[in-house]
């Protein structure tokens, strides 16, 4: 598939020459798509930047569009960690002649990197984009954990078009579906009316209230390790650390934490997409925003190169069992912890039909307090969720 017509190089305005004759920058560390070098080869690289010119469906928020080239202003100037992974930006997605158009070519873009093992990492945009990048998984025949960092859940109205607060509805309708799991990070509850609630608990989604987040950051390592498309709002950050979107709430996560969810989220070997949403530079302030989307995209580079391949899978040895006996349940509860990095996961029970159907869903990354939850002969949520979806 030849990707590469969808995109345009990256300006050479973008450079900065006096700080890259200095120390190096990651501007000289990773491979940039410009007129004189080319379109980087798949073979080349682990970890694929993509920008995508495109708001024409944002909600209060048009001008995010133009977010990529900005972030790069700030992501050039930083310096490299000690990485191998190879990286390269393939420049930006330009606008289609209808949305329809830039949808296509996200999709495609995204299909060919999944396939080749390639981590995308979006910049858009408005977040509606969220729905080009769950068709690539469609069209992989995928089924997907997606995790979705916002203050709200971004439903709104099943018939209306598909837009920035609308794609999640486009999504749970998509026949045939491949959305296994949706998490919510960090929703306020003022943003959210009760059926939306009640929907997300009669499907038997995640989610989580941005108080219960923040009071223990670590609580969401789980819930992004479980994710393979991961999608960031940047009005899920409060107003303080990130004025730069027109739906900017005092409220959110501190742009620390945002970082730390990055991180979290590509440490996880399960992870296959990332993107980030809904910057506009016409609301920054002296670039505050553009400059942390930046550090969070560095904590993406950070996070995976800092994977240890532990995922549960053939080698038994790498993994301490514990069977918790339950009351309901003959079998127990087993419980895995990874010798390597300390890590827990649960298996539910689910058949073996359903475990090789869904062989990425049934092992469920979980934390220390689960596993004694269910020596306190408690079920574990996480556990009972998941079950009754497979069931």
């Amino acid at each position: 598939m030849e990707i590469s017509i969808y995109f345009d190089p990256i300006s050479e305005e973008l450079f900065n020459e006096h700080e890259a004759a200095s120390h190096p920058r990651i501007q000289r560390s990773i491979i940039i798509h410009t007129l004189n070098s080319g379109f980087p080869e798949a073979q080349e690289m682990d970890v694929a930047i993509i920008g995508v010119i495109e708001d024409r469906a944002s909600i209060n928020n048009q001008g995010c569009a133009n977010a990529p080239d900005e972030v790069r202003k700030y992501l050039y100037k930083l310096f490299p960690g000690s990485w191998n992974c190879r990286i390269a930006d393939l420049g930006n997605i330009r606008q289609g002649f209808t949305i329809e158009d830039t949808y296509f070519a996200l999709t495609s873009t995204l299909e060919y990197l999944i396939a080749n093992r390639i981590l995308p990492v979006v910049i858009g945009g408005s977040q509606d984009l969220t729905f080009a990048m769950y068709k690539a998984y469609e069209k992989l025949e995928q089924i997907i954990n997606m995790a979705v960092i916002d203050p709200m859940f971004d439903l709104g109205e099943t018939q209306k078009e598909l837009n920035s607060q609308t794609f999640l509805s486009r999504i749970i309708m998509q026949k045939p579906n491949f959305l296994f799991n949706y998490t919510n990070l960090g929703f306020q509850t003022y943003f959210v009316d009760q059926p939306a609630l009640d929907l997300m608990k009669k499907l038997l989604f995640d989610t989580y209230r941005l108080g219960m987040l923040t009071a223990d950051l670590k609580e969401t390592e789980p819930l992004v390790r479980n994710a393979d498309l991961v999608s960031f709002d940047m009005g899920a950050i409060r107003a303080a650390d990130a004025p730069g979107n027109g739906n900017a709430s005092p409220n959110g996560f501190t742009g620390d934490q945002a970082c730390q969810i990055a991180r979290y989220a590509a440490m996880s070997d399960k992870l296959s997409s990332i993107g980030f949403f809904e910057l506009n530079p016409s609301f920054d302030r002296g670039g505050t925003t553009a400059h942390l989307l930046a550090q969070m995209i560095w904590y993406v580079f950070e996070g995976y190169n800092s994977r240890k391949k532990d995922f549960p899978g053939l080698d038994k040895d790498a993994f301490i069992r514990y069977t918790v006996p339950a009351a309901d349940f003959s079998e127990g509860i087993v419980f895995l912890k990874s010798r390597k990095t300390d890590r827990w996961w649960m298996e539910v029970i689910c058949g073996p039909d359903n475990q090789k159907k869904y062989s990425n869903h049934f092992i469920v990354p979980c934390t220390y307090h689960d596993y004694e939850t269910a020596c306190n002969n408690e079920m574990p949520d996480r556990w009972w969720q998941v079950y009754q979806k497979l069931m």
